[in-house]
């Protein structure tokens, strides 16, 4: 301890980092890299599959497909409504016109604005992207490529080697593509691609099973652990994982990835933290209330001396992409996008173009906000289509963040319950309600209700279980969570201290536009005069990947860990053997967020 007190932070993570891996899985991307890194690696969360054979009728061959939950109608009469009148409310809010005081001319006359700080010439080629080459060579294939080589010589990828000496079999179709170059698949192309993740949880569906789920999160992993950060299985014994995981993550979903990490990729050790509490070590905070914004989840929750509040805990459902959605909605209800097919859930290239959009030119302030840009289209797997247009209000699709209704509800169902058929529910914590620690509490046990339990260690168990808000935007959710500490010393400190993170995070103008709606939301009665939102002191995509290394580094010795040996041998212990099965007693440990000698520090 007086080592840990005495060494410089920076040496401390160079010394233990080296054999530490941090995954922080998100429903966009996964972050992975080690310890002693700068920043991680960031690598799109899908993985693209190929489909062998014909399609169903025989005679074509098949196409491009996403896996994912039956899509129902994007929006309905009603919602269009609601939308139409969120718009409004942003409009007067933002002193732009409304919806009907506009007509399709009155944007020729409009000034155009530049986003501060971003050039044309930046901002045009983020849009570009080129198709993935899907071919690799093999010299023991039995497909002949003839077809495939004269499919391939017109679309704007690689071409196939035929140099002086190979033959019809030197190429085949690449088993699976992972990261951005599944999302860069032409239509054409034999592929299924699949989204592990979705909307803070795995992605199950009839259509997508929890075996699948897990075994594409294994295959992405493995992919980016040998592709980057060349650790091949044979040598991962010598490795241990930090594994951060979303807020919203349930019991089950934290054993699975255990489970992956743990079995299937057969690293030695792991030890989970959760994203909140890592993106507030992340920027050395011990106090404070988290706002993770991520593509397709916003969650709050609060942190105190290091520990995190299970009862202020709200998820919002709504992220990065719906903003790019509501986007896309502003300029085609404004005829201002080209005159081409735009499918973000088909065609996953127009999301990845919507999203460079959204992040070059959307932000927040008062007025009319428009902007010149060069938009792509991706069509019949052919190159990529200019078109030189003028983008408008671009201040409207951020502000759906305090007005949700302009986002609209998901494209994708939640997930079906009838499918869940496991003892451990994935939508349900088990421990909600059941399990919980007690101030005259012995050390090392917990509460069950019918008396005391061992645990592993003496960390007390608070499982947090956020509560799901469809309709609340993000300043009545900050508000919420705060107030729900009920004390006004705390709640104090939380308005002064908020912490925003995740993608969304750097959006222009956000910062002051959540200061000021959310002094705004607080009631009248409540005796709180100041908000500040912190400015983060690093990438806030990365935060909590970072905060994730420093507490693995400080707390490599605890009782925390758990080892590989230890956690197959849990997993095969029969349903009945044990009161508290060992695994769930894990999860339970690992899942707590804990008051720790790191925060003192």
């Amino acid at each position: 301890m007086d080592y840990l007190k005495s060494v410089v932070p920076s040496q401390l993570i160079a010394e233990r980092g080296s054999n530490l891996v941090v995954i922080n899985p998100g429903s966009a991307n996964v972050r992975m890299g080690f310890a002693y890194q700068q920043n991680p690696f960031s690598i799109p969360h899908y993985i693209a599959w190929h489909v062998r054979g014909g399609s169903s009728d025989g005679n074509q061959e098949q196409k491009m497909t996403v896996q994912d939950q039956k899509l129902v109608s994007p929006i309905t009469p009603a919602q269009q409504v609601e939308r139409e009148k969120g718009y409004d409310s942003i409009a007067a809010e933002l002193k732009i016109p409304f919806l009907d005081e506009e007509s399709r001319n009155a944007f020729v006359h409009r000034k155009v604005g530049r986003v501060d700080g971003l050039s044309s010439h930046g901002n045009r080629s983020e849009t570009t992207f080129t198709w993935t080459n899907v071919l690799e060579a093999t010299p023991t294939s039995s497909l002949s490529t003839e077809s495939v080589v004269a499919k391939h010589e017109d679309k704007d990828q690689p071409e196939v080697n035929r140099s002086v000496g190979s033959t019809l079999n030197q190429y085949k179709f690449k088993d699976f593509i992972c990261g951005e170059e599944a999302l860069r698949i032409a239509s054409v192309e034999p592929y299924c691609l699949r989204r592990p993740i979705r909307r803070g949880h795995f992605n199950i569906s009839q259509h997508y099973s929890v075996q699948q789920v897990c075994e594409d999160l294994s295959t992405i992993w493995d992919w980016v652990l040998k592709e980057k950060l060349h650790i091949f299985p044979a040598e991962r014994y010598k490795f241990s994982v930090i594994l951060v995981v979303p807020d919203a993550f349930d019991n089950r979903e934290i054993k699975e990835t255990l489970s992956i990490v743990l079995q299937d990729l057969r690293f030695g050790s792991a030890v989970v933290h959760q994203e909140g509490l890592a993106a507030a070590f992340g920027n050395g905070l011990s106090t404070a209330c988290v706002v993770n914004m991520g593509a397709q989840v916003t969650s709050v929750i609060c942190i105190e001396d290091g520990v995190a509040l299970p009862n202020t805990g709200v998820t919002l459902p709504f992220g990065g992409e719906d903003i790019s959605r509501c986007l896309l909605w502003v300029q085609e209800h404004h005829q201002t996008w080209p005159p081409v097919h735009t499918d973000l859930v088909a065609r996953p290239v127009d999301l990845l173009m919507l999203n460079k959009l959204k992040e070059s030119y959307c932000q927040i302030h008062e007025g009319e906000l428009d902007a010149v840009a060069i938009v792509h289209s991706y069509e019949n797997g052919l190159g990529a289509e200019a078109h030189k247009m003028r983008l408008t209000s671009l201040n409207v699709p951020p502000m759906g963040l305090f007005h949700p209704l302009v986002l609209v509800a998901d494209e994708c169902p939640p997930p079906p319950r009838p499918f869940f058929h496991d003892y451990d529910d994935m939508l349900e914590d088990p421990f909600h309600g059941e399990f919980y620690r007690r101030p005259d509490m012995p050390d090392g046990l917990f509460y069950t209700g019918n008396g005391y339990a061992a645990m592993w260690d003496s960390y007390p168990v608070r499982p947090i279980v956020l509560k799901k808000e469809e309709n609340l935007g993000l300043a009545e959710a900050i508000t919420r969570s705060i107030l729900s500490t009920g004390r006004i010393d705390l709640q104090r400190k939380l308005f002064c201290s908020i912490q925003l993170i995740g993608g969304v995070a750097s959006t222009g103008g956000l910062v002051a536009a959540v200061e000021e709606r959310v002094l705004r939301a607080i009631p009248a009665n409540e005796a709180i005069d100041t908000v500040e939102v912190l400015q983060s002191r690093g990438d806030p995509v990365s935060v909590s990947w970072k905060g994730g290394a420093i507490l693995g580094v400080l707390d490599l010795v605890r009782d925390a860990w758990i080892q590989r040996e230890d956690w197959i041998q849990s997993v095969n212990i029969e349903d009945d053997a044990l009161p508290l099965k060992k695994e769930d007693a894990i999860i339970t440990v690992a899942k707590d967020n804990v008051k720790t000698n790191v925060a003192k520090e």
